[in-house]
C-alpha cells in the first residue's frame, strides 16, 4: 500500500467528516444566573468552632450532623489518575472511617481500581448542599486486607453480592438484558456466590483534609488540616501567625475562599 493511496484514503475520511451535520447544542437555561443562598455572615465557620485539633474528630462531627439532614451522606466523588496524570472521577459510597483513613470498595479491574494500583493516590470530596458544606480529602491509598474485604462483601444484601459477582466492572457489555440474564441464572440455579478475587477495599490515608462551608456573599469558610512531615517546612513555609499547631501530627489554617 503506497503513500499516495494512504493520502487519498485520509482525504476521503476527512471529506466524510466534513459532510456530517454539525452539532449545535444550546440550552434556554441561563446557567450564568443560577445562584442560591448559602450561609449568612453570622453563621460562619472559624477555627474557634473546631471540635478537634485533628481532622478525623472534625469529620466525625460534620458527618454525624449530615446523617440527620442529607440523603446518602456517605456518598462522595473519588478522583484518580493514570500514572501519566490523566484524571477521572466518579461517585462511590464510603463504608467506614477511623483515625487511619477512609474506606471504600470496588472491583480492582475497574477503571478506578486499575488507576489506584498504578498510581496509588486519590482525592475524595463529600458535598452536602442542604448544609452548604463539603469536605475534600487528599492522600495515598492502600488495599484493605482480604479478610476485611470478605467480611464486608458477605455483609451486603444478596442482590448486591450477585451483581458484584457477575460484573466485569467498566467493561463493555452487549445490553442490559445480558446482565439480567446472568443475574437470573444465579437465582434460578441457586448458584453459590463467591467474592470475585479482584474485588476488595481501599483505605485512603490522608495528608490533607479541607472543611468548606459556603457563604452567600462568597467569602466562604475554608479550614485546611495538613499532616506534618519531614518536608512540611521545606515545601511550605509556615507562618505561625496563620498556621496553628494541631494534635497527632497535624497543623491547620484558614484559607482564602
Amino acid at each position: 500500500m503506497n503513500d499516495h493511496f494512504l493520502d487519498v484514503m485520509r482525504l476521503i475520511r476527512l471529506l466524510f467528516r466534513l459532510m456530517e451535520p454539525q452539532a449545535h447544542i444550546h440550552t434556554n437555561v441561563n446557567i450564568a444566573a443560577l445562584r442560591k443562598p448559602y450561609k449568612q455572615p453570622n453563621e460562619f465557620f472559624g477555627v474557634e468552632h473546631l471540635v478537634s485539633k485533628e481532622p478525623f474528630g472534625q469529620f466525625k462531627k460534620w458527618f454525624e450532623e449530615a446523617v440527620e439532614y442529607v440523603e446518602e451522606p456517605n456518598s462522595f466523588c473519588l478522583s484518580t489518575a493514570t500514572k501519566n496524570g490523566m484524571p477521572s472521577s466518579r461517585f462511590l459510597l464510603m463504608k467506614g472511617f477511623d483515625e487511619n483513613g477512609f474506606k471504600f470498595y470496588t472491583n480492582y479491574d475497574s477503571q478506578k481500581g486499575k488507576q489506584l494500583e498504578e498510581n496509588p493516590v486519590a482525592s475524595m470530596c463529600f458535598y452536602w448542599p442542604s448544609m452548604s458544606r463539603s469536605i475534600r480529602i487528599d492522600g495515598r491509598v492502600e488495599k484493605l486486607s482480604e479478610t476485611e474485604s470478605n467480611e464486608y462483601f458477605y455483609s451486603r444484601p444478596i442482590d448486591s453480592q450477585i451483581s458484584a459477582a457477575i460484573s466485569k466492572q467498566s467493561q463493555p457489555v452487549p445490553s442490559r438484558q445480558f446482565l439480567l440474564d446472568q443475574r437470573q441464572n444465579y437465582i434460578d440455579n441457586n448458584l453459590p456466590i463467591e467474592k470475585p478475587k479482584r474485588w476488595g477495599g481501599f483505605l485512603l490515608i490522608p495528608h490533607t483534609i479541607e472543611f468548606y462551608q459556603g457563604q452567600s456573599n462568597r467569602l466562604s469558610d475554608r479550614i485546611q488540616f495538613r499532616r506534618v512531615t519531614s518536608d512540611t517546612n521545606k515545601d511550605n513555609q509556615i507562618d505561625p501567625t496563620i498556621t496553628h499547631q494541631g494534635t497527632h501530627g497535624w497543623i491547620y489554617e484558614r484559607l482564602s475562599p
